[in-house]
């Protein structure tokens, strides 16, 4: 199997959607002798802020002197991004190995006949994902994998592995139709890769959350370390210790990221030592692309943002006010069709000086038209167009010196192709799968 052909195997996957639970996973990777139990992890979940938290996990500690895997999704453009050793891409070869040998290992759980004909039970494309990723960190020898849970975390296929630590980043709303409508729902599916005795390290403050949170580690006699957080009960950093370097990303709720990775790291010292100074230049030197990356192309300036929920949302008009100076800019924006749009439009539209409303390259995108009238009910007074590519819309806004692309994921991988800063050769159909989720 080549590399072509390993994606197309991996394509065809999208079309079982996502699945709440374990067991298929759990089977795949006994079929490989379980590599999860010879490796060790921190593993990490929330509504918003997983990725960059887990970009700064893996700087810290390589620049401690760990071999350091880290797996991630969605990605940007190259599937290879979402398995990395020391922020070394997984390799077109070691892929196409990879999906030949979980395949196989899935015919030795399933029958290989019924499998052929269609008949028997698939995993998910997350799922094989996964089990890929255990057998190439424990390959690679990895002394530490960073661990992104994909939706959720109870039920999630990460979570067949037993961490050294369980980190929860935040709780806001977002996959409301698979997590449940409320805060103390979506933590409680967040809290279920807390496991008895692992240590738990959070930075969520909303207390519906957060009690949640704090009664799911007491259960497992957990240790709950709480970075931010005025409630009583829990380990706080002490005075002192919230402070942080120079981080390599922009943004106040970066610092925050960076204050619970940090905590993290004084929490697992005596496991991965990791003094002050790796602390400082794993956060100083730290690249997460996609999190107000600024570019400068000829003279103008590009700002993208994975702004995808409503959350996100808010803190991205924060950090434009704050970093940018409030600067005026135009705004490209996508989003996908299950979020709380409305409100995500009347938080963003307001600031900017004209607006672009585009379709993502996604079966679960918003219509450019419907998104631009939203824009337009929430800032009247500011020219809004409708697009049905990001090429369209970049093309619309050639005379404005500064651009912020904002919303999906998908839409932030488009422009780092669109704009000459990633590979062309775009692998982002792979992030698609089928909207009804299996459970």
């Amino acid at each position: 199997m080549n590399y072509a052909k390993a994606l197309e195997h991996l394509h065809g996957l999208a079309v079982f959607g996502a699945r709440f639970g374990l067991d298929t996973t759990r089977r795949m990777a006994a079929a490989l002798d379980n590599p999860q139990e010879r490796l060790r992890f921190i593993h990490v979940a929330g509504t918003n802020g997983k990725g960059s938290t887990c970009a700064m996990l893996e700087s810290v500690y390589r620049a401690a002197g760990f071999r350091v895997g880290l797996f991630t999704s969605p990605h940007l453009v190259s599937f290879r991004e979402r398995m990395q050793v020391n922020r070394e891409l997984i390799s077109e070869a070691e892929v196409a190995r990879l999906v030949e040998e979980v395949f196989r290992a899935q015919c030795s759980v399933f029958s290989g006949e019924k499998i052929e004909a269609g008949e028997a039970e698939s995993p998910t494309f997350f799922e094989f994902v996964t089990v890929m990723a255990l057998k190439w960190f424990e390959e690679q020898r990895c002394d530490l994998v960073i661990w992104e849970t994909g939706l959720g975390g109870r039920l999630d296929a990460t979570n067949i592995v037993t961490p050294l630590a369980s980190v929860i980043t935040n709780i806001a709303f977002d996959h409301q139709q698979w997590l449940g409508n409320t805060l103390a729902k979506i933590a409680a599916e967040k809290a279920g890769i807390i496991k008895p005795g692992v240590p738990v390290v959070t930075a969520v403050d909303a207390p519906e959350a957060l009690a949640v949170i704090r009664e799911t580690a007491a259960r497992n006699r957990a240790p709950l370390t709480v970075v931010v957080s005025e409630t009583s009960g829990e380990t706080r950093q002490q005075p002192g210790e919230s402070a942080t370097p120079r981080i390599g990303l922009r943004g106040e709720h970066q610092r925050r990221n960076a204050a619970l990775a940090a905590a993290v790291v004084r929490a697992l010292h005596s496991q991965l030592p990791a003094d002050d100074d790796a602390l400082c230049r794993g956060l100083e030197s730290v690249q997460w692309a996609g999190r107000l990356q600024v570019e400068r192309i000829g003279d103008r300036e590009f700002i993208l943002d994975g702004a995808h929920n409503l959350d996100g949302v808010r803190t991205l008009v924060r950090a434009l006010r704050d970093e940018f100076a409030g600067r005026p800019f135009a705004l490209v924006v996508g989003v996908l069709a299950d979020k709380d749009v409305e409100l995500m439009c009347a938080e963003l539209a307001p600031v900017a000086r004209r607006i672009a409303a585009v379709r993502v390259t996604s079966n679960r995108s918003l219509p450019a038209e419907a998104l631009a009238e939203m824009c337009r009910r929430a800032s009247p007074r500011i020219p809004v167009s409708a697009h049905d590519s990001l090429a369209e819309a970049l093309g619309a806004l050639t005379a404005e010196p500064r651009v912020v692309i904002a919303g999906s994921l998908y839409l932030i991988g488009e422009a780092l192709e669109r704009l000459g800063l990633g590979t062309t050769s775009s692998e982002r159909g792979l992030n698609e799968w089928q909207p009804g989720a299996k459970t």
